[in-house]
């Protein structure tokens, strides 16, 4: 490819309104651009290494016994419906009309769809297991598209559904996916972790997110993971062990204290000398528009992830002042926020497993102005009958596997497994008989890897000062040849003639036949991300040329003559790194 051909244009300013690196640089080396809120166009540059990503996946997914096909993005709402999901999704499902007056959904995901299919297409056993895969657009509503690509309302996804006819079937098949996954990622040079994770809107009873650890501010999803065993989680779903609570017997009698103002934890532990986890805090959320108390160590958050999980909600907030104020007459709140407590209070009450030990404790007791100090579980106050974990696991917790204890990093997730059991086939009447004639739901997996995803946090994990480091197997270009001047003849027929021979070894290469500056063209080569560059310029007259690898930033000074094969060597080096 010549550059003076190439459809791309760099950008030397950040556009103000691309938050992360991944999104800055795909902007300014032109790989993509913006056509409105989270919808983006893929330029050439961008849409080569999406389809590199694409093969390995590919590759690996055929390896793995999985079968392609492509399913329609168009979903109608009636098979939403079999499934419960059209209105739990909620509003990120893009819900269009066409001109009969027909409801459809622009497809997030597609586990409807393949249930459908299976269950027209495969009646018995003996046509079990399968795993059946696509390499396709989504669109999700998101109400804030954020970080360019990384969280976007249009994205290219590969996602995959396994068909079992046990759940020991669905164990084996999501091993398969588990292994495939971790090949699939390193050879696109990304060092992943297999994480603990919310099913979310997908469902199931088991999943696990890969996650790109970029050990930078630059993640998306905070990881904790155990730094003496392997246990690692997304902190919507980490688990902990706490360090005990301070209750240092400050309270020799149990008794309702005035508390004038004080309302927040700061404010209590300031007003009793006391630390915050001797206080039982009482939050107030409103999920599926009903009210809910949550109760947790006053040193500790509440995971709304994790708490909406637990009371089956499919959306929940916490409730602002203005709302607690509504909810006196019809559900007994009695006090102003700060000091709502659980008594006398008729809603569904959680309680966080870390107040089960808490002794001698500080609570409100739903009177203004008031709070209830030494009080014990079972003598002034019942504990609550749903008790969980509703906490945000912290760095410095104890690992829940073993003695070790908690880190934590930011990292971006890249795919996801589910393990879908008979969420969608049992509610979809989707069913095959078994050896003795029976009739059985499908045992089903889910498995998705965001390709768009991949790109982006290959540049977020990869990059420096002065653009994109890309791993020679998803570069757009493995090689670009730099003619210092165009205008010299000498120097533009070795380039050339290096650009002649590296094509016929195969090595996709650019030459920048530009009449640019050489500034210019090195920044547009780092910034582009191209992982070897070859310069023909003012060391020809010693018959040599000089090539940057721009992983590392290392100079080779070599002879014209030896420079492909070189490049050969240095790109063979690359691709069996990754």
């Amino acid at each position: 490819m010549r550059m003076t051909n190439l459809f791309f244009a760099t950008l030397r300013e950040t556009p103000s309104d691309a938050e992360v690196v991944s999104h800055q640089l795909m902007l300014r080396a032109g790989y993509i651009r913006k056509l409105t809120s989270g919808v983006y166009t893929y330029m050439p540059l961008m849409w080569k290494v999406l389809k590199k990503i694409s093969n390995i996946i590919r590759e690996e997914m055929d390896a793995a016994g999985a079968q392609e096909l492509l399913m329609p993005i168009l979903q109608p709402e009636e098979l939403w419906e079999e499934s419960g999901r059209w209105q739990a999704y909620g509003k990120e499902l893009m819900r269009v009309q066409d001109r009969h007056g027909r409801m459809n959904a622009l497809g997030p995901t597609h586990e409807e769809i393949i249930t459908a299919l299976v269950r027209d297409e495969i009646k018995s056993y003996r046509q079990l297991p399968v795993n059946l895969y696509q390499i396709q657009d989504k669109f999700r509503d998101e109400i804030r598209p954020r970080f360019g690509v990384l969280r976007g309302r249009e994205f290219l996804m590969k996602d995959a559904y396994s068909f079992d006819t046990s759940e020991e079937g669905l164990e084996t098949s999501y091993q398969k996916m588990s292994e495939a996954y971790t090949r699939i990622f390193k050879r696109c040079g990304l060092e992943t972790r297999m994480v603990r994770s919310d099913s979310g809107a997908i469902g199931g009873s088991v999943s696990h997110e890969f996650m790109v650890l970029t050990k930078t501010a630059s993640g998306e999803n905070d990881v904790l993971y155990c730094d003496t065993c392997t246990y690692a989680a997304n902190s919507n779903r980490a688990e902990s062990v706490m360090p005990p609570a301070q209750t240092d017997g400050k309270f020799s009698e149990a008794k309702e204290a005035e508390t004038p103002g004080v309302k927040s934890i700061e404010d209590l532990t300031k007003f009793f000398g006391i630390e915050p986890s001797c206080i039982c805090k009482t939050l107030v959320y409103i999920a599926d528009n009903k009210p809910v108390l949550a109760l947790i160590r006053g040193d500790r958050t509440v995971e709304e992830i994790k708490l909406k999980n637990v009371i089956n909600a499919n959306e929940i907030r916490i409730a602002g002042n203005a709302e607690i104020e509504e909810l006196t007459q019809k559900f007994g709140f009695n006090a102003q926020p700060g000091f709502i407590g659980p008594k006398g209070i008729d809603v569904q009450i959680v309680g966080d497993e870390s107040i089960k030990e808490l002794k001698n404790f500080v609570i409100g007791i739903n009177v203004t102005n008031k709070h209830f100090v030494g009080a014990n579980w079972g003598a002034e106050f019942n504990l609550p009958k749903k008790i969980a974990d509703i906490r945000l696991a912290l760095a410095g917790d104890f690992c829940s596997e073993c003695d070790g204890k908690l880190e934590i990093t930011k990292g971006i997730e890249v795919g996801n497994i589910f393990k879908l059991g008979t969420k969608y086939s049992e509610k979809m009447k989707a069913n095959f008989t078994d050896e003795n004639g029976k009739e059985k739901p499908f045992i089903m997996g889910c498995y998705g890897i965001g390709v768009s995803r991949t790109a982006a946090a290959a540049i977020e994990r990869y990059h420096d000062k002065d653009g994109i480091q890309w791993n020679m197997a998803i570069a757009p270009y493995h090689a670009v040849i730099v003619p210092v001047n165009v205008k010299d003849e000498f120097q533009m027929g070795i380039a050339e003639e290096l650009y002649k021979r590296l094509i016929e070894k195969n090595i996709e290469t650019v030459i920048d036949d530009r009449d640019e500056r050489p500034g210019v063209k090195f920044k547009d080569a780092d910034l582009i991300g191209f992982p070897v560059r070859i310069t023909a310029g003012k060391t020809l007259s010693e018959g040599m040329v000089e090539i940057k690898l721009r992983s590392t930033g290392e100079m080779f000074k070599v002879l014209k003559d030896e420079a492909v094969s070189k490049v050969v060597e240095l790109i063979k080096q690359e691709l069996c790194g990754s």
